[in-house]
């Protein structure tokens, strides 16, 4: 009877996480907590929102449930809004008039949706995106609908537009800014953030102003934008923003800022001391923080004042990686900091389709904040450099490279740079020392660590580095670690590798069936992939394969920025008969494909649509070439030097040997792509000593090069062994490959392998050369197995009728793409550069379905 009444406005996510951290603060159970929640439903996870259209229900994304408020004896009562404050006598009024005392007044109001104020926005199939309930409504005019328009391109834009599409809709989004998400990334990681979402199909308009939504001709309704253009649609989503909910506090008399917003203090209270505000409905330091893990922070400092501890809010990380549409995104710090301000340093990878942007401070010593598009496995360890401040690589350039990141995120697991406060999960305020904690209380795996801690289950971008440190005490205590490849299979990939080799395992399904858990996941299913491949290297567009592959093992080439494709014909060492030269240039030409000769000695065509893919190949298969492999993690390229054939200085004929070592390795899979290199002198004019196989005339035969790498983290390749003969060297080179296979981690090339082999090159000699481990037959075999399965993948799939119905913009139309634009350098097409990017004059051509 003496308990004091917390009364909680609002049970969403974060006044939910209130009384979850009252109820473990409250040891003595001095506190009453009521809670009210104006939907029909308790505390749910919106984060999660957009699943309810792949198949997960309300039950499934519920964060509250009515027994264990009971059990708790948490009073809740759902769909009551409260209307009226009274702060003299101490009381709220519900819509139903019902008054409820309290002694604290915690106001989790949360916010609600902006809908701009456009003439016809309160259309019958026009809807908002936020609840559980305007799902529903948006799922039933989908029934009704054909063509769907998401006015708005941010976080929960993007996500009502992949809730669009879920729906079988054509899929437009509609952005007042000139790029989307423009609070969460630059320029440029927007820009390619639109052509890979508008490569799967949504369509994307920015620098769009919605006047009115009227009667539309083709469709239901039709935009009307202020520039005088139009889109025909049948149903409009807004999601053009939020705005705090802060009606029920601005009619109590409590302080607003000028744009809305309740304002509080380091303590989350208001200007009544014993009415706090917690989450998106909060102004602190005049910022309305617009993502859930601020609003937990502010519900711990909440939760500790109400049971006497001292607390203070100071801010929150804002930093966030989602999967939008498919594409990964990651924003982390400030990630609009001028030039001026600070060092920035930017890498675009036509090829992978990715865009990384890191700014760091003048003096080059702190991350400050990075954007990573399409490639985001280093945002762990980049978040952990910026939330602990921690010393960068020099020059900084080199967080740019996985492999430098790979370095840094083991040091800073170690107590020698991060201490125990250091924050590890900023959704829960987790730091090193609570983990270290965890595992002395007995945790040893990572369902365990999220149980105990609660440690990436939010945004879930901690995981790799909660996962590093609790291995590294798990370790120190003696405890034997686990290097699980993901949640679906309790293997490390090398453990994979052998189980699909020994019991001859030929597709996925049969390996998750007897070695797995769940449906799989963007981790696995390659990774499995690769190693089926590399083992058995069956048509990785068989049906019990395509699901595996990424969008250019798919389409057996690489996208571009601009949603078209590479042709990258195998050229064996840069050799090429005068014939198939005009060949490749009558292809160029007719379907007007920009042209470049490679760094690998090829001749790389772009700007191929997907329907003119399987066009080209025909002509090119029946002219003699076959794939280059430029799409897959595979072998790649075998560079030569002309040799001993036309050079003076030539110690033996490495044109003819490149070649065959072409011809030998063509079509191998492995954990990441291999290059390869033939010098005909120690002159090393073809680089050998950088690729991941490098081999080198002697005046006594050929000295052989393992593990080099080019890019930002040069290294030389290790002299393996010399004066090789021809045979010997194959040997040596098919032993070495299948060894990587068998050991490597995924998407781990052959430098970093061989500098984290136990060991290093003296124990790969020993494997290798003296048959340490009595697997060499085996190795040999397996290399020879694989290899006679060798395919041209292109010629096999010109002759699968099946399998060309893939190569189409849509699926119920073979219309072409007529939504590229182009402009004419130095007498050939690239995709369109604005002037005032360029800073030149540009003639710009209309894309014409050729061929």
């Amino acid at each position: 009877m003496n308990k004091k009444r917390i009364v909680i406005v609002g049970n969403g996510m974060v006044g939910h996480h209130f009384i979850e951290q009252v109820l473990a603060l409250d040891s003595d159970h001095q506190l009453a907590l009521i809670t009210f929640s104006e939907e029909d439903r308790l505390a749910y996870d919106r984060v999660q929102l957009s699943h309810y259209f792949s198949g997960k229900t309300a039950a499934d994304l519920a964060l509250a449930h009515e027994v264990d408020y009971q059990q708790a004896g948490v009073s809740y009562h759902v769909n009551q809004r409260v209307t009226a404050i009274d702060r003299e006598h101490k009381y709220v009024v519900t819509e139903q008039g019902k008054k409820i005392a309290y002694d604290h007044l915690i106001l989790a109001t949360g916010s609600y949706p902006f809908v701009p104020p456009i003439i016809g926005n309160d259309a019958e199939h026009c809807h908002v995106y936020r609840t559980i309930n305007d799902l529903e409504a948006i799922a039933e005019s989908g029934k009704q609908s054909r063509v769907g328009v998401v006015i708005g391109g941010g976080l929960l834009g993007l996500e009502a537009a992949n809730a669009l599409q879920n729906m079988a809709l054509e899929t437009h989004v509609v952005e007042f800014a000139p790029q989307l998400m423009a609070v969460q990334l630059d320029e440029g990681g927007g820009e390619l953030l639109r052509q890979k979402i508008e490569a799967l199909g949504v369509k994307v308009h920015t620098r769009k102003a919605t006047e009115k939504i009227i009667a539309g001709d083709q469709c239901r309704y039709k935009l009307i934008f202020a520039d005088g253009t139009e889109l025909d649609t049948d149903m409009v989503v807004f999601s053009a923003g939020i705005r705090p909910q802060d009606a029920l506090a601005k009619q109590a008399g409590l302080t607003l800022g000028e744009r809305g917003g309740i304002v509080i203090n380091d303590q989350c209270q208001t200007s009544d001391t014993d009415i706090y505000a917690i989450g998106e409905c909060a102004l602190w330091n005049n910022r309305i923080f617009g993502l859930v893990a601020p609003g937990y922070k502010m519900a711990r400092v909440a939760a500790s004042i109400m049971c006497g501890i001292d607390a203070e809010f100071t801010g929150a990380d804002m930093s966030t990686k989602l999967k939008l549409l498919g594409v990964d995104v990651a924003s982390i710090g400030e990630v609009h900091t001028s030039v001026d301000a600070a060092q920035v340093f930017s890498l675009s990878n036509d090829v992978e389709q990715s865009y990384q942007r890191i700014i760091v401070s003048k003096q080059g010593d702190k991350l400050l904040g990075a954007v990573l598009v399409g490639n985001v496995e280093q945002y762990s360890s980049l978040l952990q450099l910026m939330l602990n401040q921690l010393p960068l690589p020099t020059p900084p350039s080199l967080l740019l490279m996985p492999e430098a990141l790979t370095a840094s995120s083991q040091m800073t697991a170690t107590d020698d740079l991060l201490g125990d406060e250091a924050q590890v999960c900023s959704c829960f305020d987790v730091n090193k020392g609570q983990i270290c904690q965890a595992v002395a209380e007995g945790c040893v795996d990572m369902t365990q660590l999220k149980s105990m801690t609660k440690a990436s289950t939010g945004c879930g971008g901690c995981a790799t580095f909660a996962k590093q440190i609790m291995e590294t005490e798990l370790a120190a205590r003696g405890h034997e670690v686990n290097h699980h490849l993901c949640e679906h299979f309790s293997y490390s990939r090398q453990q994979l590798a052998d189980i699909i080799r020994i019991k001859k395992i030929n597709t996925f399904s049969d390996l998750l069936t007897e070695y797995g858990t769940g449906l799989g996941c963007d981790i696995c299913k390659p990774a499995v992939s690769s190693i089926l491949a590399s083992f058995w290297n069956d048509y990785i567009l068989e049906p019990q394969h395509v699901g595996l592959q990424d969008t250019n093992d798919i389409y057996l080439g690489n996208m571009q920025k601009d949603g078209t494709y590479s042709v990258v014909p195998r050229i064996p060492a840069g050799e090429i008969t005068p014939e198939k030269l005009i060949i490749l240039g009558q292809v160029a030409q007719q379907f007007n494909l920009y042209t470049k000769i490679t760094g690998g000695q090829r001749i790389d065509l772009f700007g191929a649509q997907l329907h003119q893919l399987p066009q080209i190949w025909r002509l090119l298969v029946d002219a003699g070439f076959e794939t280059g492999h430029a799409y897959g993690k595979s072998v790649r390229t075998v560079k030569s030097c002309v040799g001993s054939t036309w050079c003076r200085y030539g110690m033996a004929d490495s044109m003819a040997f490149a070649i065959n070592l072409e011809n030998r390795y063509k079509g191998l899979r492995s954990p990441h792509k291999l290059k390869f290199a033939v010098s005909g002198c120690t002159r090393e004019c073809a680089e050998a000593q950088s690729k991941d196989i490098g081999v080198i005339a002697t005046e006594k035969g050929w000295n052989l090069y393992i593990a080099g790498n080019g890019g930002m983290r040069p290294r030389h390749g290790d002299l393996f062994a010399a004066d090789l003969d021809n045979d010997t060297l194959i040997q040596y080179i098919d032993r070495v490959l299948m060894f990587y296979i068998r050991t490597a981690d995924r998407l781990q090339r052959t430098s970093v392998w061989l500098e984290n082999l136990d060991g290093g090159i003296d124990y790969l000699r020993q494997v290798v050369i003296d048959d340490a481990l009595n697997i060499n037959a085996e190795l040999e075999q397996e290399m020879a197995a694989s290899l006679s399965h060798y395919q041209c993948e292109w010629k096999t799939t010109l002759e699968s009728p099946q399998e060309l119905r893939r190569f189409q913009h849509f699926i119920n139309s073979r219309q072409p793409d007529l939504g590229l634009a182009y402009q004419t350098i130095r007498d050939q097409r690239t995709p369109r550069v604005w002037p005032e990017k360029s800073g030149e004059t540009i003639a710009v051509v209309n894309i014409t379905d050729q061929g």
